[in-house]
């Protein structure tokens, strides 16, 4: 199958393409286009043209818009995880699950487009300001580039496109290069909404030379990326004056304190830790427990990390398949072999076979190895104790990282404790950090990233607040 690129509200084709292999068996999917910097030019115009046409289509008409997506995926849900399935090895049950938030995440964006509003500013409350009215208005900010990653490729995308176009922008959609047919069957839907043809353009290919391109036309007025701190950083220092969302990485932490009956946690705490691989941004990295309840914690988790089946992503009960690429896996191995000759303990897992890297749990990591501070974007977990809540709440913000935490504690003091000093853009109560509902702010601090998602909060960022003002005496 031929993936040609989606432009001005058509397919066009590439000057070259490139294999996309399933990560489980690397059985060729598909040959996708790889955008030159004509294609990603053409791309812009057909936004830049469409830009006017979005304005000023009404907020009811976009509404309807998004509710159809929505519906177009209810409609064909099996078909569609099924695809993130084969082109992210996302277990089955998960690419489910993942459809059915993105059809929650079309709908939040379909409410928000019939609700967008300002307010009005009491201007006679300073001198000088009787006698006038005024009042705020949202416009939209123009041509959007969205940047998604492969590990959500329906639901990160509609975090960036359900909000632009319920705000009234256009759009340039890059989806990774592993994750590109999800974004495509987007493209489709929308088309078949009745979307105007360039409001949303899916290009593919390299990811830097597609992103210097976007980085520097001054036709594109803000880029919302999702992705590495290192490339993050990179599209925010040179970017000019664009705006700029981004959502980067984290190395997520959890504290469980004593007192919790950690019998009734530890599943969901399992979950949250090697979902999907454990390629997640909120993905449970660091677990912190207390020493009275350490040993046993340890003991149960282990038990429960090993009731997880890994396998083919298509079977349906399936919870650990292969990692998006060979070079992940050697790369989490040799993370995990340099924190074990370091000291770490091994409780599970540690090896891999044809791309599945087994569910991992080191014990007693020093919080200098790279297990413990990057991003280990795969399913490994570590365990440490800690004797003082302060400690546990130090040990947390000492990252460059800062995206959210978790705590589960029957203490409402010390709950306070961790909302008021963790360091992060979440703070989940008696909840592990993975938790996230579609409607909410996310986003995070540090290295992090800067700016929010969630529909509401994305609209705010993709849109201009202009002030109007009446003299009226």
């Amino acid at each position: 199958m031929k993936k040609n690129l989606w432009i001005g509200g058509e397919y066009q084709s590439a000057s070259s393409y490139m294999e996309l292999k399933n990560p489980f068996n690397l059985e060729i999917l598909a040959h996708i286009g790889i955008a030159n910097q004509g294609d990603v030019l053409s791309a812009i115009k057909a936004a830049e043209d469409a830009k006017d046409i979005m304005t000023e289509m009404p907020a009811f008409e976009r509404a309807e818009i998004l509710e159809k997506v929505a519906q177009y995926l209810k409609d064909d849900r099996e078909e569609c995880a099924r695809l993130i399935a084969l082109e992210a090895a996302k277990p089955l049950k998960a690419a489910k699950s993942e459809v059915d938030r993105t059809i929650m995440t079309y709908t939040f964006a379909a409410h928000e487009a019939r609700r967008i509003h300002g307010e009005t500013v009491p201007m006679d409350a300073a001198p000088g300001g009787q006698g006038r009215l005024a009042f705020t208005i949202r416009e939209p900010i123009g041509v959007i580039a969205a940047i998604t990653p492969f590990n959500f490729p329906m639901n990160l995308v509609a975090h960036k496109v359900g909000p632009a176009i319920a705000a009234g922008n256009s759009v340039v959609l890059k989806p990774a290069s592993q994750t590109p047919l999800s974004a495509y069957k987007i493209a489709d839907y929308f088309h078949a909404a009745g979307l105007p043809a360039g409001a949303l353009n899916v290009i593919t290919g390299s990811g830097s030379k597609i992103g210097d391109i976007l980085m520097k036309d001054d036709r594109i007025k803000m880029i919302t990326f999702t992705g590495s701190p290192e490339v993050g950083r990179y599209i925010r220092e040179n970017s000019g004056l664009k705006r700029v969302t981004l959502e980067l990485g984290s190395n997520s932490a959890l504290i469980v304190d004593e007192g919790v009956q950690i019998a009734n946690v530890i599943p969901r705490i399992v979950n949250g830790a090697f979902a999907y691989q454990g390629q997640v941004c909120i993905s449970i990295q660091r677990i912190y427990v207390h020493e009275k309840v350490f040993e046993a914690f340890v003991e149960k988790f282990v038990s429960e990390t090993h009731k997880l089946k890994a396998g083919n992503p298509l079977e349906e009960d399936i919870d650990i398949s292969a990692m998006i690429t060979r070079g992940d896996v050697q790369r989490t191995k040799d993370w995990v072999e340099e924190a074990i000759k370091n000291g770490a303990e091994l409780k599970a897992g540690g090896h891999s076979e044809e791309g599945i890297f087994q569910p991992t749990v080191l014990v007693n990591v020093a919080s200098s190895e790279k297990v413990s501070c990057e991003e280990v974007f795969a399913p490994v977990v570590h365990i440490n104790s800690f004797r003082h809540f302060d400690d546990a709440i130090n040990l947390v913000n000492d990252s460059k990282y800062g995206l959210q935490a978790g705590i589960f504690t029957n203490d409402i003091h010390k709950a306070l404790q961790a909302a008021k000093k963790l360091h992060v853009g979440g703070v989940m109560i008696n909840e592990i950090p993975t938790f996230r509902v579609d409607q909410m702010p996310y986003g995070g601090v540090k290295m992090s990233g800067m700016g929010r998602e969630g529909i509401k909060y994305a609209v705010e960022e993709m849109t201009e607040l202009k002030l109007i003002s009446f003299k009226t005496e």
